[in-house]
């Protein structure tokens, strides 16, 4: 018997998406590039949302933004959290029970609440339901929307499989990528921020379609135009002082210690002045600031906002450690902010950056890596280096990626009606 959703789902003529149906109201369809397409209505579920500080909770509220702005209508689910994100206004919310997660009591995950969910799908009647996080709620949507036969796809934004090794915890490396690919191969589509990343995923078993839905930069956000002598002032660094920033968590796997040791080594030659700046939270804050407090390093603690592109466009250089990111979106921030950097050579940084740009090492080289910070050049060509990361970026904007995502939603509701 046809439930109510799937009366309402839309049809679609081809796989161009004409869209066709008797007494629709205006609200519902929109013209694009002479086509009538439907606007869906979308269920986003994610257990981090601003203002918590990651790079999937800051890239979720840009998509949800734009896809707003394309007309689309939107159901978050998430777990409910003592502050607001006043920067976007779904169109409906489900908020479950959040559980703080264990050493990083600055995040947490949601709840399972099967009904709640349930409830909220019965009201909203999305087209499709798109699944950004895999944990306790993630399951329990999906097993809502499979129960409903709504379409499903996903997002798969962390490594956990690989942060595990950081934390004495190996022994679930295998189990949780059991667990990721029996996830996505019950959705119909997963979508990744880069290419390595659909790799690994195709490595441990994800049979799914996989989509390559690349990451933006607001290049107004961050910019070298925020640039200023005050905050350079702050840090102790004159003009010919080279400032070396790190910003993301500050936990095991990003394998800050590495900068650190590295820029102490470098502090031995007295001929360099150099600071190095670590913007962040995480479990490994209080350790490390702790084991570098004779060497000058700055702990800025989290930032955000303007004081956020001031602190990135008033460094020489960006430097990353990072083995385990499914993209990186802090490298587009740095080069936006005129930045060059020294990273590994994979996801966002294999992407966006070149020689003229970077300097990049392989995977597992942390040798390489360090002998990268230790030969930097003078500021003069840092700086001529960063203008080019720059110029390189000004075109990497959200609203690509809002579209390649839409039309990804597009393609699973169509191919959903065509098997139904």
């Amino acid at each position: 018997m046809d439930t109510a959703l799937s009366r309402q789902r839309r049809l679609f003529e081809n796989n161009r998406f004409h869209f066709k149906r008797q007494n629709h109201a205006d609200s519902e369809v929109q013209v694009v590039e002479g086509l009538v397409r439907a606007r869906l209505k979308i269920a986003i579920v994610t257990e981090t949302w601003p203002p918590e500080l990651n790079g999937v909770a800051l890239s979720l509220l840009q998509i949800c933004k734009g896809l707003q702005r394309l007309g689309h209508k939107i159901l978050l689910i998430r777990p409910d959290q003592k502050q607001k994100c006043l920067d976007f206004a779904p169109n409906k919310e489900c908020l479950v029970t959040g559980q703080v997660i264990p050493k990083y009591t600055q995040m947490q995950f949601g709840w399972p609440q099967y009904r709640k969910v349930s409830k909220a799908f019965d009201e909203f009647m999305p087209d499709i339901v798109h699944v950004v996080t895999e944990g306790p709620l993630g399951l329990a949507v999906l097993q809502s929307a499979k129960s409903k036969n709504i379409p499903i796809s996903s997002g798969f934004h962390s490594a956990f499989q690989d942060f595990s090794r950081f934390y004495d915890l190996a022994f679930l490396v295998k189990p949780i990528q059991h667990y990721l690919k029996w996830f996505h191969n019950n959705t119909q589509l997963t979508c990744v921020p880069s290419q390595d990343t659909a790799q690994a995923i195709l490595d441990f078993g994800v049979t799914c379609p996989i989509e390559v839905i690349k990451t933006g930069v607001d290049v107004e956000k961050f910019s070298p135009v925020f640039k200023s002598s005050a905050q350079r002032r702050k840090w102790g660094a004159c003009e010919n002082t080279t400032v070396m920033l790190y910003v993301g968590r500050i936990s095991p796997e990003k394998e800050i210690q590495l900068l650190i040791d590295t820029y102490i080594s470098m502090r031995r030659e007295p001929e360099r002045k150099l600071k190095l700046v670590i913007v962040g939270e995480g479990p490994d804050r209080v350790r490390l600031e702790k084991y570098s407090q004779t060497a000058g390093v700055i702990f800025t603690g989290s930032l955000t906002g303007n004081v956020l592109a001031e602190v990135f466009a008033s460094a020489d250089v960006f430097v990353f450690a990072s083995q385990v990111e499914t993209f990186g979106n802090v490298i587009l921030e740095a080069m936006a902010s005129a930045l060059p950097v020294v990273a590994y050579d994979y996801a966002a940084a294999k992407l966006h950056l070149d020689a003229n740009t970077a300097w990049l090492c392989p995977l597992g080289q942390k040798q390489n890596f360090i002998q990268n910070m230790q030969q930097l050049p003078n500021n003069k060509t840092l700086h001529a280096m960063g203008q080019q990361a720059m110029k390189n970026v000004q075109s990497v904007g959200w609203n690509h990626c809002v579209q390649q995502l839409e039309q990804a939603f597009y393609r699973v509701v169509q191919e959903t009606e065509i098997t139904a």
